[in-house]
């Protein structure tokens, strides 16, 4: 699929659903189905992903997907960037990603414990509930994935996995 501004817009503007309130439960299973669809703009066919994926964009942090578990109906993948340390990279905001295939959704499951980050603190300390913590945690992914597909992101679906994995 081609990616461009106006299919974002258009996304964006899409109703979930007619009984679909902000912030429930059938609100979030739309969120999980649009990370499904923007995850797949970055790294192509989700069924086939394995092993290890970077993608390098002038003017960004290199963009590594890592397949951390695989099953026939659902894999685990880890989502993160390499921001330059003087100690090393640090990879932030290292999310855990569960791709369910079967049902084309893909739900954030866990994203980095503590965050520098002034205004990911604040969402993270006001998301009491697990439908809210589901809710940031996932509403944080659909849009640093639609993020990353503008900046130019890409996960080719027949790069091969790196040395050692």
């Amino acid at each position: 699929m081609r990616y461009s501004r106006q299919v974002l817009l258009t996304d964006t503007e899409t109703v979930v659903s007619w009984r679909a309130r902000p912030r429930s439960f059938v609100a979030l299973m739309g969120l999980y189905e649009s990370n499904f669809i923007r995850l797949g703009w970055l790294a192509g066919g989700l069924a086939a992903l394995s092993g290890r994926h970077t993608s390098s964009v002038r003017g960004d942090c290199e963009l590594v997907l890592t397949v951390t578990e695989r099953s026939p109906y659902t894999s685990d993948v880890n989502l993160t960037y390499l921001l330059p340390d003087a100690r090393g990279a640090l990879q932030y905001p290292d999310m855990r990603v569960r791709i369910y295939h079967d049902a084309h959704l893909v739900e954030a499951r866990q994203w980095a414990d503590a965050h520098s980050q002034p205004l990911l603190r604040a969402l993270r300390s006001r998301a009491e509930r697990e439908l809210d913590q589901r809710w940031a945690r996932n509403m944080m992914l659909n849009k640093w994935l639609e993020y990353c597909v503008e900046r130019g992101h890409r996960f080719s679906s027949s790069t091969e996995p790196e040395a050692g994995e």
